[in-house]
Order: structure tokens, then C-alpha cells, then sequence
């Protein structure tokens, strides 16, 4: 069942360590089937390398295995936390990424210091608050914090990202990592202004309209 999600979860969870956001097994990707409100989720525990698409595993909201070989993701309960009370977003994403989660370790949120922030969040990256890994409190902490940006970072954890497809989620996950190196990068050297709030607005506003074909 679900096929075709099953293969882009798989594509993009394969993508996790070719881009550097994650090691070894950590980390997960996840699609909503927004018509049967199944949800597609890495396998616990599986070297990225190894996936296939039936390696996948397919839950319900409530985080009953309907289909599947292996134990979903040891996140599975924050993932369906998020789409349960976020009914617009499609696909979740949890990754390591370093440059990121060095914020996250600080429990610093990242500003909008470059126009990418700008562009592609239209809000400072917020962080949340520490909460317990296996349970629902992560993704607590992911609804009643991230606002209207795509992506948190989770303090003294990580990094979740959301969208409406799992190419959107990724896309989040790779971009915040993208300016949080660059952040750190700027903060070596000096402190960086933050762009006026009007100009962040325009330019998201600019992006989310003109840009692309």
C-alpha cells in the first residue's frame, strides 16, 4: 500500500546522509497520505544505505502499525503528535545536522541575519524548550513553537522540519543547516545586524510569489 509514498520517503530519507544532515542511523523521515491519513515512516534503527521502499513502515494517527516488516521510528510519536495537530503539514523530518544542532545545544534561536533566512523561513529559526525523546513531548514542544516557520530547533537535541510535501520538509532541513553554518560562520567574525522586519516580510513575501517557474 501507499507505494508511491513509500518510494519518496524512501528517496529522501537516502538523501539525510548524502547531505550531511545525519550519521550512522539517526534521524527520520515521514509523508501523510492526506487521503487516508496513513502515515509513511522510516524503519528504527536501519542503515540509510540498506532502505528500500517496502522497508518503510505505515502507521495510523494513533501510531497502529497497519503495514510493515520493522518497528517504525523511535520518533514515530512526535511525528504523529505533529500531523494530528497540524493538519496542513504533509511530511516531518528530524535530523542532527551540526552546525544547526550546535544552536540547538545552546538553545539559541538563529536570527534573520541573511536574506536566505529571509527567503526561505520569513521569521527567525525558533528553538523550543528541552523535552524527553520516545513520547509525544517532542512534538509538543514542535507545535506550540515553530510559529510559521518550517523548521525548530529542538534545545539540547536536534532539528525538525515540516512542510506540505517530504520535498518541502527536506528542502527546510537542508536550508537550515545551509544558514546556520553561515551564521556561525558571520558570528566568528563579528555581530551580524538583523534585517528589518518590514524587509523580511517583503522579501519572503517576494520569494513565496515570484520565485521559481
Amino acid at each position: 500500500m501507499l507505494e508511491e509514498l513509500k518510494a519518496i520517503v524512501c528517496k529522501y530519507s537516502k538523501l539525510l546522509p548524502e547531505r550531511g544532515l545525519v550519521t550512522m542511523t539517526s534521524g527520520n523521515c515521514s509523508g501523510r497520505d492526506p487521503k487516508s491519513d496513513l502515515v509513511v515512516i522510516k524503519p528504527s534503527g536501519v542503515d540509510f544505505e540498506d532502505l528500500q521502499p517496502d522497508d518503510m513502515v505505515v502507521v495510523d494517527l494513533q501510531g497502529n502499525v497497519v503495514e510493515g516488516k520493522y518497528k517504525p521510528s523511535v520518533d514515530t510519536a512526535t511525528h504523529l503528535y505533529i500531523y494530528r495537530h497540524m493538519p496542513e503539514v504533509g511530511s516531518v523530518i528530524h535530523t542532527h545536522s551540526n552546525y544547526a544542532t550546535a544552536f540547538a545545544a545552546l538553545g539559541k534561536p538563529i536570527p534573520v541575519y541573511l536574506t536566505a533566512i529571509a527567503d526561505e523561513f520569513g521569521c527567525a529559526i525558533p528553538v523550543s524548550d528541552y523535552a524527553k525523546i520516545g513520547g509525544e513531548e517532542i512534538g509538543k514542544e514542535v507545535v506550540d513553537k515553530i510559529g510559521n516557520s518550517p523548521a525548530i530547533l529542538l534545545k539540547n537535541h536536534g532539528v525538525f522540519t515540516i512542510g506540505k510535501t517530504v520535498r518541502d520538509a527536506f528542502k527546510a532541513a537542508v536550508m537550515v543547516e545551509d544558514v546556520a553554518k553561515t551564521v556561525h560562520l558571520a558570528l566568528l567574525l563579528g555581530q551580524p545586524e538583523e534585517l528589518p522586519p518590514e524587509e523580511v516580510r517583503r522579501a519572503h513575501m517576494q520569494y513565496k510569489t515570484k520565485y521559481g517557474q
